[in-house]
């Protein structure tokens, strides 16, 4: 194994831990972090279609902010995965539809069209002031980010708890920086 293999695991491992520690405190952190992201969007006009994710394990719930920005008018989707080495799809989502369980037991809208998001709002385990994140190791938000960038451009945004940051984070050619992070105690990028 690779020593930039070992410090990721090693990084997921440590960022597990503080993610689950900062997610005892949910209820509060989240209401301020719904606040920053919406606000964000607010300042965005441009981004009519945004991507949130519907969380699994002790992810930061982007529900609340998804719903009050679909009740603002704007397309909320969701992601889908698809094969293991390609990007994400969309599917719209709006508050009460019907989920099924998809891969990695994420929650996903039934049906609903495909879309392509002018944002993302992208879970992590960790990221540091470079803006960039550790994901679970599938690749599929870096991957999804590459190619929307390539294709016309897309606001990828971290939603995280403060707790979750590191002070660096290994970091290999495919993995993409984010254009801003929001946690609750606000917006960095």
């Amino acid at each position: 194994m690779t020593g930039l293999k070992q410090a990721k695991i090693a990084a997921r491992r440590q960022a597990r831990e503080q993610r689950a520690a900062a997610h005892a405190q949910a209820m509060l952190l989240g209401r301020w972090a719904t606040a920053h992201l919406v606000e964000l969007f607010r300042l965005r006009p441009e981004c009519e279609v945004i991507a949130g994710y519907l969380p699994i394990r002790s992810e930061i719930d982007p529900v609340p902010a998804m719903t009050r920005l679909h009740r603002e008018g704007r397309r909320i989707c969701a992601p889908v995965v698809g094969d293991r080495d390609a990007p994400l799809s969309f599917r719209l989502w709006q508050p009460g539809c019907r989920l099924v369980e998809g891969a990695f037991g994420a929650p996903i809208p039934a049906e609903g069209e495909t879309v392509r998001p002018d944002a993302l709002i992208v879970p992590m385990l960790a990221f540091d002031d470079r803006r960039f994140r550790l994901g679970y190791g599938g690749g599929f938000y870096d991957r999804t980010i590459a190619m929307l960038r390539d294709t016309g451009g897309v606001l990828a945004v971290g939603f995280a708890y403060a707790a979750q940051r590191m002070a660096e984070l290994p970091v290999e050619a495919t993995d993409m920086a984010l254009d801003a992070i929001v946690t609750e105690k606000g917006v960095l990028g």
